[in-house]
Parts: C-alpha cells; structure tokens; sequence
C-alpha cells in the first residue's frame, strides 16, 4: 500500500462514518438503561443523592458507585508525540485517543484523553493532582525528557492512585521480559552482561533503571554526544546516572563485546560490521525504532547467524508492543484499587510476560501473527500482542505484587478466583463469551 493511500484511508478512518458517528476514535458508553422515568430518577435526581452520600461517609464507596475503578486519564501535554515530536498540545489528541482504544480493546479499560495546554512542569503537575481523584488511575503520555521524570517522580508522591509514565516504563518491562528469557537459554548472568542502551530520553533511562534491578551492572548510555562517561560536564542529573569511567566514547566503541544493545534512537545507526564485534555468544539487538529500526534484523542476521534481535514493528519477530504492558498493567492496578505502581509491579509483568513466551502458542494466534511455527527461541522470546493470556498473566502477576507491596486497598484477594475472572474477560473480548 502507498504512504499516500494509507494517509487517506487514516485520515477518513478517523472521521464519522454516517450521521450518527462522531469524529475521532472513543465516545462514551452508557452502562446502565436510562428508558424509564423511574430510571432517569435514578440516574440523575433525586435517586443519585444516595450514592453521593455514601461516598460522602467513605471516598472508597466511590470504587462502588462510579467508573473510577475501571477509568484512567490519559495525559500529555503533546511535547514528545510518537516520532513527531513537540507538535502541541492538541495535535496529540489522535494519539491519546488511540491509546484510549488500545486500554479497551487489550484490558477493557475505559480512557479518556485530556491534552494540557502548558509545558510548565509545575503547571502539569498541579492540574494533574487536581484532577486524579476522579479516576483510577493516571497514564502520562508524550511528555518530553527530563521534564517528564520530576512530573512523574512529584505526582507519585501527590496522588492516591497509580501514576504511570508509558513512555519510560512500557519498552523497560517488556524488553526486560526477553532479556530474562535470554538469559535462560543462554545461561548468562546479569551481573556478568555489558549493555549498551542507545538513546537517553526517558524510554532509554528507565529501561537501563530495570536492568539494574534485574542484576546488570556494566550499562553503556549513549546520548546524541556519544558515550556518556564520568569525563563530561554536560550531563543532567538522571545521565549522570549513568555516567562511569570507561574509555569508550562511540557507539563502535561500545559494541565491542556487549552482550545487548537496546535501541531508542534513529533508523540504521547500527552497522552489520559492529555486529560482528559484539559477544561471542548468542548476543541481544532490540531495535526499537520506528518504523526504520536500528539495524533491519535481516542485516544484522548475516552479520551474526547467532544474533536474537527484536524491534518494534510488528513484520519481524519479537515485537517490542508497549500494548503488551500498559493496558495489562493498569487492569491488575485498578482490580486491586492499587495506590501506585510499584517497582516489584513492573518487575512482575516482565516475569509474566517471559513466562507466557515459554507456553505453547495457540493456532488462531500464529495466525494472527502469519507464522506457521512459534516456540521458545530465538525468534519467539516476547509473546504476541494479539495472544490474549497476557492479560491473564499480566494483571494476575501485577495484582499480586501491589497486595504483596501493601499498596492495594482491596481487603481480601483471592488469586485463582482473580486468574478466573481475567481470563472469563479475556473470552469475553475475544468473543467467546
């Protein structure tokens, strides 16, 4: 298909369809009937009185008598929008929709999009506590680095429900997830593994962040300057992270025998030859790039017939999908009525999601996918977006880790009874119920 064509067809995909469509991508959805006078009374006034006063007495009541269980904010302010960049405020409103549909369609978690119209960093963070109590929970979008740390960072503290930064924490725990499952086929040991991290936006910084808590200690962050080492003056406080004493200074430089190189950065800043220069076994390349990854696997397969790589494109394998996290992340949050995500959270929907990528894989989902065989290896070491057990193993692992942490409000959790009703869910959106 023609960049021409498929401009069109999105462009008319995105307008109303018949005169009782709206413009854009979600509406709203009414759960109970309103068709009788006795129940707009209810809906409305004077039955709604008594659900007002209940939470009232107990703002916890309010996870019984509204959507703020099932809803999440989806924020930006529109400064680091897809591979757009800071296109405004309102520009970014087709993508927060969009990311509004992905919580529906992978969790059924409602969403709504609200775009903000400042790049103040307190500004964004006083309108976002203002506002948090009526949800679930808070997913920032497209907000650009390191303005987006210090939001995050300050609105954890602030709120009284999770606040969750998709843009540094979904490529992390999803590209964690293969890296754990490398780690078994080959039998290396984190503490043992020299990484490179191409790119130090927030993606990059909180992907190396969980490589950390997973064991790795030798990280190599590479910024549009090069190799960020302790000999430079120009680095802001979450660089300096990352910042040690090393002779490195190119990218070349650092490949030399790194076990992995995850990629956020550009297409084709990786050449087949530094490939070659990479460990001697079994080496890691996730390019996550998009649409033109890093190094295009097929080049850096000839470099090294032994290389497992992934990227973020869905015609190669071992896809890096952030849809394999957050809206699976938010659904086991918001079933436990969390308060935060915790670290040993994200930690946990990684170990799920490397789990999964062990089991045999069903038919319609290899279909999906267009491959005739999918099975732990080197081409299968991250599940299928379309493989609905994610959102069984997911939110089920994410759940238990937020009572285990003592961040769920919820009394009593019942873990089989929970893996039940998930996967009664994932039916029901695959239509099977």
């Amino acid at each position: 298909m023609s960049n021409d064509k498929f401009r069109e067809e999105s462009l008319q995909y995105h307008k109303a369809r018949n005169e009782f469509d709206t413009n854009g991508k979600i509406g709203t959805l009414i759960t109970k009937p309103c068709d009788t006078e006795k129940e707009l009374s209810m809906a409305y006034s004077p039955g709604v009185a008594y659900p007002c006063l209940e939470i009232e007495k107990d703002e916890e009541a309010a996870y019984e008598y509204t959507n703020k269980g099932n809803l999440v904010a989806v924020i930006s302010d529109g400064t680091a929008v897809l591979g757009l960049g800071d296109i405004g405020h309102l520009a970014g409103k087709p993508v927060m929709e969009g990311k509004a549909v992905l919580f529906k369609t992978f969790a059924n978690v409602d969403a709504v999009d609200i775009e903000i119209n400042t790049k103040d960093t307190d500004e964004i963070i006083e309108t976002v506590a203002r506002i948090a109590d009526s949800f679930g929970g808070v997913n920032l979008e497209d907000i650009s680095a390191p303005r987006c740390f210090e939001i995050e960072a300050r609105l954890k503290e602030i709120c009284n429900v999770p606040v969750f930064h998709d843009d540094q924490h979904g490529t992390a725990v999803i590209t964690t997830a293969g890296l754990i499952n490398v780690l078994e086929m080959t039998g290396k040991k984190p503490e043992d593994l020299k990484v490179v991290v191409i790119g130090a936006g927030a993606s990059g910084i909180a992907c190396a962040r969980m490589y950390k808590q997973l064991g790795v200690k030798n990280i190599t962050m590479l910024d549009s300057k090069g190799v960020i080492h302790s000999g430079r003056t120009d680095l802001n406080k979450y660089k300096q992270e990352f910042a040690f004493d090393t002779p490195d200074r190119t990218l070349e430089d650092a490949m030399k025998g790194a076990d992995m190189v995850l990629g956020l950065s550009g297409p084709d800043l990786i050449k087949p030859e530094w490939v070659k220069t990479m460990s001697k076994e079994s080496p890691i390349i996730f390019a996550c790039a998009n649409p033109n990854p890093e190094i295009k696997p097929e080049l850096a397969k000839e470099a090294r017939p032994d290389i497992i790589i992934g990227t973020g494109r869905s015609d190669y394998p071992n896809q890096v999908n952030n849809v394999l996290g957050f809206p699976q992340i938010f659904r086991g949050a918001l079933d436990v009525r969390a308060t935060r995500i915790t670290e040993n959270m994200k930690m946990a929907a990684s170990k799920a999601l490397a789990a999964l990528a062990k089991e045999p894989v069903p038919e319609h989902v290899k279909k999906a996918q267009g491959r005739e065989t999918m099975e732990f290896g080197p081409d299968y070491i991250i599940p299928s977006p379309f493989d609905r057990r994610v959102l069984v193993y997911v939110a089920s692992a994410v759940a238990q880790a937020a009572v285990e942490d003592g961040v769920a409000r919820v009394k009593e959790f019942d873990l089989d009874a929970y893996k039940a009703k998930l996967q009664r869910l994932a039916d029901h959106l695959d239509g099977k119920i």
